[in-house]
């Protein structure tokens, strides 16, 4: 049995409440990211960022979201992204935040038209090879290369 509660949702006996929150501080990142780079199919107005809190998920750490075609013509609307980032994420070093962030904009396909690339593409090699060009590409311009976090991330 499934019911929807205002973000509570029942499994039997199980409940679990889901909590989400802007993250102004994650898309700042994801803006800086997409710029450097070049990543200007994605329109960084039509992407949103949150966290999300009450996830029983044990392995995800970050979902990219989108507005799917048939509900984008019936609300007459372009496409839209939102990138959750769950509870783990907080817990990666900086780096590997970074990481994430760059995996889950890789979904977002060239059209930008309210699809996804797979995990054919979005792999850790072409995550890996992103990064390396993030980190030196903020090297060559005299950016600071934040390896630690900072505290606190949202309050």
């Amino acid at each position: 049995m499934f019911l929807v509660l205002r973000n509570t949702f029942k499994f039997e006996n199980a409940c679990l409440l889901m909590k989400y929150e802007y993250a102004p501080d994650l898309k700042e990142r994801m803006r800086e990211i997409v710029r450097l780079l070049g990543m200007h199919h994605i329109d960084i107005e039509r992407v949103e960022c949150l966290r999300s809190y009450g996830s029983s998920s044990r392995r995800t750490i970050a979902r990219c979201h989108t507005l799917g075609k048939l509900m984008q013509k019936a609300m007459k609307s372009d496409a839209f992204y939102a990138i959750e980032f769950l509870e783990r994420f907080e817990k990666l070093s900086y780096a590997d935040q970074d990481k994430v962030i760059i995996h889950e904009l890789l979904h977002i396909p060239k059209t930008f038209g309210g699809g996804f690339r797979q995990h054919d593409f979005v792999c850790e090699g072409n995550v890996e090879v992103m990064y390396e060009k993030f980190v030196n590409l903020k090297h060559s311009l005299g950016m600071p290369i934040q390896t630690e976090k900072k505290f606190p991330f949202w309050r």
